[in-house]
């Protein structure tokens, strides 16, 4: 991404909040004072209702249990931004931040919203059955992971008796993914706008049911974007590594939202063999010399911008 050319414009009130599992951290820059609430939707109301009228609250991202801080914040209209824990973390550490405590991690919160908070997203509560899809797909991928290490095991040199128990944990990890299965397709069924986007997406060569859930659970902003920043949220955007004289190799794969890399090469191997132009493509870079892994990387780069395109409301297709 490249540097943006307008002046930074700062905040003065910007509530710092570090959650964890049990309890809230707030810093109020304006007082200097700390205050530590439980994590329940009732106590953080309380907390937060001094806070109403400032400017911004910032949060870390933390595995769920930072909804019911946010919940509160859209409850009393406090404009709050879930921070990535690897871009707070690296703002603080660009600053020399070592210290970690709860309060300190609230300080720097509200330092980083201070100075950032004008080009920062502001959250918003997620619609219901997307976020559902989104937690379901999630641990089916899971799943998927910890069933493809039991297949490995079996089949290396192992003993009858863990043979055995390997079999039956291999049986009941598909039993569940199917059953996961049949719980996302009666939840994308009941969801109108979700069972349109995953027919829309289905009818293109190579995109599966799981990719099409994946796309849909992951990338929400699918049909939102353009291609370049579509390409660059999967991980699959060549970013440039120059420097001086020194023009390097660019790789993609630095960054980007987990889980959509690997359902997306999947995908790509596949649409190189159904999709009458991606299967061309693929072929014209094989003959070119180049290697496999490019090959199909540039294929599912090209299937999500496919994907994305369709994606998008018929009045911006026609654009």
């Amino acid at each position: 991404m490249k540097p943006a050319n307008s002046r930074i414009k700062t905040m003065d009130r910007v509530l710092g909040a570090d959650v964890a599992k049990a309890s809230v951290v707030l810093f109020d820059p304006v007082s200097g004072r700390t205050l530590s609430v439980p994590n329940q939707a009732a106590a953080l109301i309380e907390a937060l209702s001094p806070f109403a009228s400032y400017e911004l609250m910032v949060c870390e991202a933390t595995g769920g249990y930072e909804r019911a801080v946010l919940a509160a914040a859209t409850a009393l209209g406090l404009p709050a931004h879930r921070a990535d824990p690897a871009k707070a973390k690296n703002y603080i550490r660009s600053h020399g931040g070592a210290a970690k405590t709860d309060p300190i991690d609230a300080r720097w919160l509200s330092r980083y919203g201070q100075e950032r908070g004008a080009g920062l997203p502001l959250w918003a509560p997620p619609d219901q059955d997307r976020d559902a899809l989104a937690s379901l797909m999630r641990h089916r991928q899971s799943l998927v992971v910890v069933r493809a290490e039991a297949k490995n095991r079996r089949a290396g040199p192992a003993p009858e008796a863990l043979r055995s128990l390997l079999e039956a944990e291999i049986a009941f990890l598909e039993d569940h993914i199917a059953r996961l299965d049949r719980t996302v397709g009666e939840l994308i069924g009941d969801n109108p706008d979700l069972a349109q986007a995953e027919a829309r997406l289905r009818c293109i060569p190579g995109i599966g049911p799981v990719a099409a859930r994946t796309l849909l659970a992951l990338l929400p902003e699918l049909g939102r974007l353009n291609r370049r920043q579509v390409a660059s949220l999967a991980g699959l955007a060549p970013h440039p590594r120059d420097s001086g004289q020194a023009s390097r190799r660019r790789f993609t794969g630095r960054s980007g939202r987990s889980g959509l890399r690997e359902i997306l090469f999947m995908a790509a191997l596949s649409a190189a063999r159904a999709h009458p132009q991606l299967k061309t493509f693929a072929q014209r870079l094989i003959d070119a010399g180049k290697p496999k892994r490019l090959v199909f990387t540039a294929v599912a780069r090209k299937l999500l911008v496919i994907a994305n395109a369709v994606s998008k409301p018929a009045a911006l297709q026609l654009t």
